[in-house]
């Protein structure tokens, strides 16, 4: 199998998408639940998209200081 960087990746599970984001494995689950964070689902297997992953990034909003 062919071993890709995270950036290269397509599709992240949530425990990837956890590390890549500096979450918690649980906060991920969170905010897929809430509708915050996009995945896709087949089966019983849940993956989020890079593109989703910086969408979410992009959408942060920065807390004053």
């Amino acid at each position: 199998m062919l071993a890709l960087s995270p950036a290269d990746q397509l599709l992240y599970t949530p425990a990837e998408a956890a590390t890549v984001l500096r979450f918690g494995r649980s906060t991920v689950y969170e905010l897929m639940a809430e509708g915050a964070l996009k995945y896709v689902k087949r089966g019983r297997s849940r993956r989020i998209r890079r593109s989703d992953l910086e969408a979410f990034v992009n959408a942060l909003e920065p807390q004053p200081s």
